[in-house]
């Protein structure tokens, strides 16, 4: 049994303690019998998370064949080398490498409420002009790369809202007597809500209404319930209903008369944002005026996100995270202190090698690792090695019956349809 990974390689499974070992050919066929076993009973954990980062939008638009949607540096005119090179600074101590939007929004925002301070009216209001500027260009950014994904051609949008749903729908397939799936998100964009409305998977979130859903920090243990035909009393749990956050916000949501609204916002909206707020937009690390908590809402969702995953018997599953945001990380070592908690991490590779070192500082026995651009491929992913994207009772009891007849299931195939006959 080989227990060392070798993070020089291109692709590394690491499953049940184990490094399995690689070749060039990476037969899926026989690395199925492995890992889709292992995932199942990991997907019927007690507490199921997944926590996704800009890594599945990335994904989807490479399927549709349309430019990835990106974090890109902000260029500000006002003090723009300063706030560049704090950028830099934070970036390099939070352990994330190198700086993206949201350090420079973070450090043009610091120096913001420094100049306010000093009373440099002249520059604060200079630099307010910019960060409002560019938060519009970001959210018209998001809505540009929704706009033309709806807009493809009809085979490449289906192409790719497949694997989309049959990715959600994976996880989303949990007895509906267990622990509701809790999906988190770092991404402001809406594909995750598209692919659940498309795969009619329904979705609770912190939003309460219809015309103005708004952020609430009550009532957020709903569920949906209905009463089997004949039987009075005994609600069952509808299946198909997972809970969401969106830890940094979303382009959809904004502050208004010291609420915080979701504006309804059409998935793909054709024009310029300009029903968008400026300064109102809740992008993270955006604060707004008449919110009198300093970290309102982000403090509310990561206590979600903490509450979730920090108990006993939990498992997160974690695609397309770069791990380059140390409060994440933080809550996630936090995660595994408690020795029942396990850690699924699916990537498509590591060059910054923040996975190593997290993996590195931790207890290796609490993860399973599929990581290269064989495992992080979202169509291999998907028609691989994700457990069965069905709460399938059928095929429950053909293995049961086959179990009495004394099959042998390793002349079963991929597929599951190789012939078969009693007793063989």
């Amino acid at each position: 049994m080989r227990t060392s990974i070798d993070w020089d390689k291109p692709n590394i499974l690491y499953i049940n303690r184990e490094c399995i070992p690689l070749d060039d050919a990476l037969q899926t066929d026989k690395l199925r019998s492995k890992i889709e076993p292992w995932l199942s009973a990991i997907f019927q954990s007690e507490h199921l998370s997944l926590l996704v980062g800009n890594g599945l939008a990335i994904a989807t638009a490479e399927i549709a064949e349309l430019p990835p949607p990106t974090l890109n540096r902000i260029k500000f005119e006002t003090f723009g080398s300063q706030i560049s090179g704090w950028s830099d600074v934070q970036a390099e101590k939070m352990g994330r490498g190198i700086a993206n939007f949201e350090d420079d929004l973070r450090s043009a925002l610091e120096l913001l409420n420094g100049l306010r301070i000093q009373n440099d009216v002249e520059n604060a209001i200079s630099l307010e002009e910019e960060i409002n500027t560019q938060l519009v260009t970001f959210i018209n950014q998001i809505l540009e790369t929704e706009n033309k994904f709806i807009n493809i051609d009809e085979v490449r949008k289906q192409e790719a809202i497949g694997y989309l749903k049959s990715f959600l729908v994976s996880f989303a397939s949990r007895a509906a007597t267990r622990d509701r799936l809790h999906i988190f998100t770092t991404n402001y964009d809406r594909f995750i809500e598209y692919g659940c409305d498309l795969a009619g998977i329904i979705i609770f979130d912190r939003f309460i209404g219809k015309i103005h859903p708004v952020f609430r920090s009550t009532k957020i243990e709903f569920d949906c319930h209905y009463n089997p035909p004949g039987i009075r009393g005994e609600p069952r749990y509808v299946e198909g209903v997972v809970r969401f956050t969106k830890l940094h916000g979303s382009i959809d949501w904004l502050f208004y008369d010291g609420m915080i609204i979701r504006d309804l916002l059409p998935f793909g909206a054709d024009g310029k944002a300009t029903g968008i707020v400026k300064n109102q937009a809740v992008i993270y690390p955006n604060s707004a005026k008449g919110i009198d908590t300093a970290y309102y809402p982000y403090s509310e969702l990561f206590r979600d996100f903490s509450s979730a995953v920090c108990r006993p018997n939990s498992t997160l599953v974690i695609y397309g995270y770069s791990f380059g945001d140390s409060h994440i990380n933080t809550i996630l070592e936090d995660m595994l202190t408690i020795p029942s908690t396990h850690m699924v991490i699916i990537a498509y590779g590591d060059e910054a090698n923040r996975i190593k070192r997290f993996v590195e500082r931790n207890n290796a026995a609490q993860f399973t690792l599929l990581i290269g651009n064989h495992f992080g491929d979202l169509r291999t992913l998907s028609d691989n090695y994700l457990p069965k994207a069905a709460i399938d009772r059928i095929t429950e009891k053909k293995q049961k019956i086959l179990e009495r007849r004394g099959f042998d299931y390793s002349k079963l195939s991929k597929e599951g349809n190789t012939e078969f006959t009693d007793g063989e």
